[in-house]
């Protein structure tokens, strides 16, 4: 079968983000627009002729046609097998599951996580290498500098390419071989979760759970998993079935986005135990009865009973955060005395730390819980290992919490975005709060003293790299935080987030409200970074 060889000109906004290139369906439908950026992909990667690749995506709109194009480009520049996850859905802890398990080259994920779907939504696409970790910025980099200057791609003539029947097929020399994509991921499940257990907690009259997959790609995973292995009812299951648009929703399991499954929970009659996952798989969101549980609560929390759950009896080496996670995991570290590293936003920062065997947990407060099982957040992971904790300790989600803030102390956390905003008058904002910083030390806000002022920087304690700009902090002396950062996940304008953190040990202070704990805290961070003027909001898009 002929090989063409399209000479194109490149495109000068192919820069992936922290988890990949992330564009509209319409700017991936540009004529040869991801063509040049898989061409890219595949022109930085060493010894790919003869190799084996992953590929799959979250369903979403234009996932189809992009597995099309890449199969016959993967033929033409020499891969020998693609393993294909049927009707091109695969999660994206099951792609890094997919790599380590039969020692692939790599994989390819298209996905934007959490962001909309459909003709007028997001489509995005991301690397991961052998490790099953997302490609390190040395990689992203030269993938960036690549598309620079590419001047023609490689692809196969056009030929029809099944995708829906499980079994072999080939393109060219390419064998693609089909494969059931929630299998190898629940089989693997079963080996870190006592699901017996687990099944009679299920089974029992005093306990009902409701997962929502959002119409993402989770679906499978949860009737295969929940309802097929485990005998949780079918009603158990809500928005299973993955759609190109997701339904008209937005695959951000929080509770904006999750209304339904919010109202559900917070009702008399609602379900013991509530749960969500994103669009491509890999976070989640935990509840319980008129209850909802922090992403930085349920880290802390799955680090502290750890020894109690299968997969992980034999101990942990240490954990990893994010810099904007709240501290509640670092408490948890200190009395359990195991490290805690603090990283830049980005799951690829966690990669060299596991790969190197310095931590078994690592979480995002963006609703991303994970583990050395894989090298990518987990959605369904994390749901289990609540259901397997609580089949453990007989107890309600909200008991459970209560112990550990009784136990830890209690860090009252939210994070306040604002979505869409004029990018140069985002980055006008952060200007501002970076030209205060040199003169914030010391200085006292609402009775609150300043203890330290920066821009958070990194340094990988693994291979020497430093990472800069990762976000304005304000710590003040009793470790009550205020951190801004500028978001890398989104598609239209900026995305200012604000991360507001005080932590209470007294017992007797853990019931108040979230905000209200805060509103001090809130109303300083408006005051320091001027955000009604540089945004023109009055309020939060969204919080959680």
């Amino acid at each position: 079968m002929p090989i063409e060889i399209i000479k194109i000109s490149p495109f000068d906004d192919q820069k992936p983000g922290t988890s990949g290139l992330r564009k509209s369906v319409k700017r991936f439908q540009t004529p040869d627009y991801l063509q040049a950026f898989v061409q890219s992909i595949f022109n930085c990667i060493e010894n790919l002729e003869g190799s084996i690749l992953v590929l799959g995506g979250d369903g979403r709109f234009y996932n189809r046609e992009a597995i099309k194009i890449i199969l016959r480009m993967a033929a033409a520049n020499g891969v020998a097998k693609v393993l294909l996850g049927q009707g091109g859905i695969l999660s994206t802890p099951a792609v890094s599951h997919l790599i380590r398990k039969y020692k692939a080259l790599g994989g390819i994920i298209l996905s934007a996580s959490h962001n909309p779907g459909g003709p007028e939504g997001d489509f995005g696409i991301k690397y991961n290498i052998a490790t099953g970790g997302p490609a390190p910025e040395s990689i992203t980099e030269a993938i960036y500098q690549q598309s620079l200057r590419i001047q023609e791609y490689r692809i196969l003539t056009v030929q029809a390419i099944p995708m829906d029947k499980l079994g072999s097929f080939t393109v060219g020399d390419l064998q693609v071989e089909i494969i059931d994509p929630v299998a190898d991921y629940a089989d693997y499940m079963e080996t870190l979760f006592d699901f017996p257990k687990i099944t009679r907690l299920l089974e029992s009259s005093n306990f009902s759970m409701l997962f929502d997959a959002m119409n993402a790609v989770t679906g499978p995973y949860a009737v295969e998993i929940f309802q097929n292995r485990l005998n949780a009812p079918e009603s158990a299951i809500m928005r299973r079935r993955p759609l190109g648009n997701f339904g008209g929703g937005h695959p951000d399991p929080n509770q904006v986005h999750a209304k339904e499954l919010m109202q559900k929970l917070y009702s008399a009659t609602g379900p013991s135990f509530g749960a969500a996952s994103d669009g491509d798989g890999d976070r989640n969101m935990i509840l319980g009865n008129y209850f909802f549980v922090t992403p930085s609560d349920s880290l802390a929390i799955i680090v502290a009973n750890a020894h109690l759950i299968p997969g992980y009896k034999d101990g942990i080496k240490g954990v990893a955060r994010s810099m904007p996670t709240s501290q509640a995991v670092d408490l948890v570290a200190k009395r359990l005395e195991i490290p805690c590293y603090e990283t830049p936003t980005g799951w690829k920062f966690f990669g060299n730390l596991l790969d190197d065997n310095r931590i078994t947990f690592c979480g995002e407060e963006s609703f991303g819980t994970g583990s050395d099982h894989v090298r990518e957040k987990d959605g369904i992971w994390a749901v289990l290992f609540w259901l397997n904790l609580l089949a453990i300790k007989q107890c309600s989600v909200e008991d459970l919490v209560r112990e550990h803030w009784a136990k830890y102390g209690r860090h009252y956390y939210t994070r306040h975005d604002y979505e869409g905003i004029n990018a140069t008058k985002a980055n006008d904002l952060m200007s501002n709060l970076e030209d205060q910083l040199a003169g914030l030390t010391g200085k006292e806000f609402a009775g609150l003293k300043v203890a330290l002022a920066d821009n958070f920087s990194y340094l990988d304690p693994v291979d020497g790299s430093r990472t800069e700009g990762q976000g304005i902090r304000i710590i003040f002396e009793d470790d009550s935080r205020i951190i801004f950062r500028l978001s890398g996940t989104g598609t239209q304008g900026a995305t200012l987030r604000v991360y507001i953190e005080r932590y209470i040990a007294d017992v007797k202070q853990h019931d108040l409200d979230t905000q209200e704990a805060l509103v001090e805290l809130i109303a300083i961070a408006n005051v320091l970074a001027d955000i009604e003027e540089y945004t023109g909001r009055c309020k939060p898009d969204v919080i959680t």
